[in-house]
């Protein structure tokens, strides 16, 4: 909105165009995002429902009565903010639009008395994850897509089919991941954090950055400044729920929060063109909640035990097992987040 409003007065008042520079959209939409939710998430605390606790989780009491589905507002914020900061596209308004939604599926469920079964939620995150395929391949990539993959210097053509395979999948297994690793406070905030951090730099820094995509061998993004904008709203945002979520926490995100976090991360690596920037993004969140995913899917269908003496997610394992206070297993995780991104992206951009 600030966009276009600022390309119809400037001429009537000079620094307006400033608000046509996608970095100072960014500063402006990050710490509008941030002093926001500072502001104005505690006062939402009483409207929210209470946190019931996870029945496997390691000291699990410790979160029962606090308020949970904070996501609720930070995504709504994220949403609102966006939409005045950002140049938003149709492409990008239906990615809002979608993670508003899968944030309203996982609010039901935070304030459900029963929480929602399994198979009910995979369900709905398989559907949700589908339609997002689906508006990506037919609004954004216009029927035709390319990926560059790791390795390899040309851009390989993809089809339709494998495509909408694959980019559910991706989606799916980010929205699942992600909402496995919502247990230690800070945790999942702080490795989504990372995650959208290094995917607002590929954007504009890269992707977004003609003379600097074409040197290092990769299809130039001509909205990646847009999406940059998108990604460090949600960043600013996540950084003011995490302030009030840092141990110990006052409020908790809930399925609201993870399930949509989620979800916009798996959008933002389909949208990049390499679906394999999911482990740049969020191997440790694959790690830590994924693992189990596969460890349960294997043993219930397939009658496959594996990795039974390690408790999952890692993070619990890690409280158990090895005694790791909650800020220790925060801090070594964001530190092997940090190594394994760094990793990839030395592999996937300079080795083609």
């Amino acid at each position: 909105m600030l966009y276009y409003l600022a390309s119809m007065i400037q001429q009537y008042f000079g620094p307006l165009r400033l608000l046509q520079s996608y970095a100072i959209l960014i500063i402006i939409a990050l710490y509008a995002g941030f002093f926001l939710t500072v502001r104005l998430l505690p006062r939402v605390y009483r409207f929210l429902p209470k946190d019931r606790g996870r029945e496997f989780s390691v000291n699990a009491d410790a979160a029962m009565g606090k308020p949970t589905g904070a996501g609720a507002f930070f995504i709504t914020l994220f949403v609102l903010v966006s939409f005045v900061f950002t140049p938003v596209t149709i492409p990008q308004a239906v990615t809002l639009l979608l993670t508003w939604l899968v944030m309203c599926t996982g609010y039901l469920d935070d304030r459900s008395i029963h929480p929602w079964g399994e198979y009910l939620k995979g369900a709905l995150d398989l559907a949700l994850s589908l339609g997002a395929s689906l508006a990506l391949l037919f609004i954004y990539f216009n029927g035709s897509v390319q990926y560059w993959l790791p390795f390899v210097t040309a851009p390989v053509l993809i089809h339709p089919v494998l495509f909408l395979t694959v980019s559910t999948l991706v989606i799916w297994v980010s929205i699942n991941t992600t909402n496995c690793t919502d247990g230690v406070d800070g945790l999942s905030g702080m490795l989504v954090l990372l995650a959208l951090i290094s995917l607002g730099i590929i954007f504009y820094f890269v992707l977004g950055h003609s003379r600097i995509a074409t040197y290092l061998l990769v299809p130039h993004m001509k909205d990646g400044a847009q999406w940059a904008v998108l990604v460090f709203t949600l960043s600013g945002v996540l950084m003011g729920y995490l302030w009030h979520n840092a141990f110990p926490s006052k409020v908790l995100m809930g399925d609201a929060g993870s399930r949509a976090l989620g979800f916009f991360i798996g959008i933002c690596v389909i949208v990049s063109g390499n679906p394999f920037l999911l482990l740049m993004t969020s191997a440790m969140i694959m790690i830590n909640g994924g693992t189990g995913l596969l460890k349960v899917a294997l043993l219930r269908f397939f009658k496959i035990r594996i990795l039974h003496t390690i408790r999952f997610p890692l993070h619990d394992h890690m409280r158990k097992s090895r005694s790791w206070s909650p800020t220790q297993v925060l801090i070594k995780f964001m530190i092997m987040q940090v190594l394994i991104t760094l990793a990839v992206l030395g592999m996937f951009f300079k080795i083609r």
